[in-house]
């Protein structure tokens, strides 16, 4: 990994530091729960709104509409086209009636 200063003193490195965030997410044809990775300061909105064709997960299980695990992975993408909604595992209410 390569360092770079400017005039300043300032320093740059290709490192980009983000936070895990719990998340399940919902796609047309699967769940997701496993973790995005956010910046610092950033909601998760910041991180859906990249340019990026993919959003990385780590420590994901995929399950089917029915809510049947499939299979799980320690690191998987996911178009950013094909997600429905997310949810951060943080804000999950789970409903009276459950």
């Amino acid at each position: 990994m390569s360092t770079h200063f400017d005039e300043k003193g300032k320093f740059f490195t290709p490192v980009i530091t983000k936070e895990p965030v719990p998340v399940m997410i919902q796609t047309v044809m699967h769940r997701i729960n496993g973790n995005i990775y956010v910046r610092p300061e950033e909601r998760i909105k910041d991180e859906l709104d990249r340019a990026d064709t993919f959003l990385a997960i780590t420590e994901a299980t995929i399950l089917d509409l029915a809510g049947q695990e499939i299979f799980s992975a320690d690191f998987i993408t996911v178009n950013r086209q094909h997600i429905i909604w997310i949810l951060p595992v943080a804000d999950l209410k789970l409903s009276k009636a459950a």
